[in-house]
């Protein structure tokens, strides 16, 4: 196998991956909040509901369907550059996202035009179901992938034959006690970036003066799910980090920077990891921590890498500084949504200008969390495609050509660049347009004036109340 056929193969998926994962980490959260926000119109009947559920669709449609055409592609690569570890684990694969396409995909293709067209044309209550069904079918399809790629980190209920991997026990598969935290912390993931998204969005309409009540919404909102999401996040977070720990030991070590056994385990909080001498440049570590976090123990004794040989240790530094970014992006989310849900609930948050801008600088927290957990996931795994079973320079298509790769390398760059670059454009275009209201606001009660809190009372949305 040419090893820079390898090289460029395995930086092609993890480009397009990349690329992806941006897009579900981002629709799926939406989904349900979109529900949440169809169902607080059906009961409510407050139109600045309605006016935001409307104006979060449209970007919800763009983004979808970006996700669905950037995914498509890793479907072709798993023939073109992975053909091995197609066939070694097609039994397997094969019918998991077989499954995927009969419940998310069947879903979503059944209802997202309702969503889309239909809200003239069916009873309200088929609107809300229809909403819901979409949700249930991105969490559906993020259930699949997370069942796929958990048996490829830490494989069960299989046996080998004929140079393949087959089934033997589905339910090993499917409920598998890695799955079971892989996809909260996931789904969790996507909840939190759909949560500041929409946050940020309305911190920068507070800070503009523009759409006022449809920000309020979104502000409180957004907020109030990531002070919940992200706590729980971190919590799954640590319950993969058992998994982690307890199955896959060399990725545990590479994430903890730890070269050599330690009894007890100090936690190295930063350092400049030195694969060549084994070790580790301007380490600060605190003591006994490291056991607490792996065996919630305050005397076990820590594997290091050099228990395993060289040829099967991850690489170091990508899994370690990873790791530490996507925990510094939980921390900070987790103050922002804290401090911006006290404020918001006792009514100073509008005046707290500072806050509004952090919020809204945050909105890329959560897709660089995502990612960097993503990288912390599979490039801690290598140097496995399937851990223990199948090496990743084992699994690329045979006579694979360096050449071959770099053209499609450069291909779906050069195309993603494109798709990005006009969906990114036309989703901005969307947020600076704004929200536009529907429906008529209702009249204030007699005897009592409009008050600032009642969002439906506001009169300052569209164009018109921005001085555009």
């Amino acid at each position: 196998m040419d090893p820079i056929a390898l090289l460029l193969s395995r930086v092609q998926f993890a480009f397009t991956v990349s690329f992806h994962i941006i897009f579900p980490s981002f629709t799926i959260g939406l989904a349900a909040w979109l529900t949440v926000l169809e169902a607080l119109h059906l009961a409510t009947g407050r139109p600045a509901y309605r006016a935001v559920f409307e104006f979060w669709l449209k970007i919800f449609a763009v983004a979808f369907g970006l996700g669905v055409v950037s995914g498509i592609v890793m479907a072709f690569e798993f023939g073109t550059n992975w053909s091995v570890l197609s066939r070694m684990t097609g039994p397997i694969q094969g019918p998991l996202l077989t499954y995927e396409t009969f419940t998310a995909f069947a879903l979503e293709a059944s209802f997202f035009g309702i969503l889309l067209f239909g809200r003239s044309r069916v009873p309200p209550w088929l609107y809300l179901v229809s909403t819901a069904m979409v949700a249930l079918g991105t969490t559906l399809s993020a259930f699949w992938i997370m069942v796929n790629n958990s048996w490829m980190q830490v494989p069960a209920g299989y046996a080998v034959e004929n140079g393949a991997f087959v089934p033997t026990d589905w339910a090993a598969i499917i409920f598998s006690p890695v799955v079971w935290v892989r996809f909260p912390h996931m789904l969790l993931a996507a909840y939190v970036t759909g949560a500041f998204c929409v946050a940020a969005t309305g911190a920068w309409y507070l800070l503009r003066g523009t759409f006022a009540a449809e920000a309020r919404i979104m502000l409180r909102m957004g907020l109030t799910l990531a002070a919940v999401a992200v706590p729980l996040q971190i919590g799954f977070g640590h319950l993969v980090g058992d998994y982690v720990h307890d199955d896959q030991p060399a990725k545990f070590a590479a994430i903890e920077g730890r070269w050599h056994d330690e009894q007890p385990a100090g936690e190295v909080v930063l350092a400049l990891p030195d694969p060549a001498a084994e070790s580790n440049r301007y380490e600060f570590k605190i003591p006994v921590l490291g056991s607490l976090i792996g065996s919630m123990s305050f005397d076990s004794k820590e594997v290091g890498l050099t228990d395993f040989p060289p040829q099967d240790r991850p690489p170091v530094l990508v899994p370690f500084f990873a790791f530490r970014i996507m925990v510094g992006c939980g921390l900070v989310m987790l103050a922002l949504a804290w401090i911006g849900t006290y404020l918001s609930r006792t009514g100073r948050i509008e005046r707290s200008r500072p806050l509004l801008w952090l919020i809204f600088l945050s909105f890329p927290l959560p897709f660089v969390a995502t990612l960097t957990g993503w990288y912390t996931a599979e490039i801690g795994r290598q140097p496995w495609a399937v851990t223990g079973l199948l090496r990743t320079a084992d699994a690329v298509t045979p006579f694979l050509s360096a050449g071959t790769a770099a053209v499609s390398l450069i291909v779906f760059g050069a195309i993603y660049a494109v798709i990005f670059a006009f969906g990114i454009f036309y989703i901005y275009r969307m947020l600076r347009a704004g929200p536009v209201r529907h429906l008529p606001a209702p009249a204030a009660h007699p005897g009592r004036p409009l008050s600032i809190l009642d969002d439906d009372a506001m009169p300052e949305t569209g164009h018109a109340a921005a001085g555009e």
